[in-house]
């Protein structure tokens, strides 16, 4: 029997709430950001975000420099906080049983992101889900950058990178009889328009409406 595809958008589709979004939020609260100057970015930023018009690379040289600023341990320990205080709480049943379905069917599951993969790689294990494709910040000598690494995997990047991940299993999307991607976001358009099973979750406007002329399933994990 051949082997189905499940794909997963994670902010505000497998998460009741953005991570990235969040976690500029958290270094605030932690005293880490200055509240003053970037409260008003991030929020800039996610309503580019919203509105499609995001310059994800003015973005990521936003939200990748607070990384380079301290040691990877120091890091690791700050997101063991951040996933208690701020992502549990985000993680819905609804959602978990999705994954849980998808995987109890044999199918090659993996979470696709824009947010950085510092801050989703434990989310994605905390769903049980091994494969994840997030935009990579930078790291030299063990410690980041405050660079990308790679091509982002947002808009058409999530088609770039899925395609390259695919190519290295030596595999293509057209092996799957059936590929599903779950997403909220418009953003995610160009990578749902080539699976055979696309499916919008929570989703915003403008994916709603297009959900709808399709004849696209529209479901809620909230």
């Amino acid at each position: 029997m051949k082997q189905n595809l499940a794909l997963f958008d994670l902010d505000n589709t497998l998460l009741a709430g953005d991570s990235d979004y969040s976690w500029s939020l958290f270094l605030i609260e932690q005293g880490l950001l200055d509240a003053s100057s970037h409260r008003a970015r991030n929020e800039q930023f996610y309503q580019d975000y919203k509105n499609g018009n995001l310059d994800i690379y003015k973005f990521l040289e936003f939200q990748l420099k607070p990384l380079s600023q301290h040691s990877v341990a120091f890091l690791d320990t700050l997101h063991l906080k951040f996933m208690q205080e701020v992502i549990r709480p985000m993680m819905t049943t609804k959602a978990q049983d999705l994954v849980n379905k998808h995987q109890a069917a044999g199918d090659l599951c993996l979470i696709i992101t824009a947010t950085n993969s510092f801050v989703t790689k434990p989310i994605a294990e905390a769903y049980g889900i091994e494969h994840l494709i997030g935009t990579d910040p930078e790291m030299i000598d063990g410690r980041y950058t405050g660079g990308v690494s790679g091509v982002p995997s947002f808009q058409a990047g999530k088609v770039t990178r899925i395609n390259q991940w695919l190519a290295d299993r030596q595999q293509q999307l057209s092996d799957f009889e059936t590929s599903y991607f779950y997403s909220d976001s418009h953003n995610d358009l160009p990578l749902m328009k080539l699976v055979t099973n696309p499916v919008a979750v929570d989703a915003d406007e403008t994916l709603t409406e297009y959900a709808k002329a399709q004849h696209w399933p529209h479901i809620s994990l909230r």
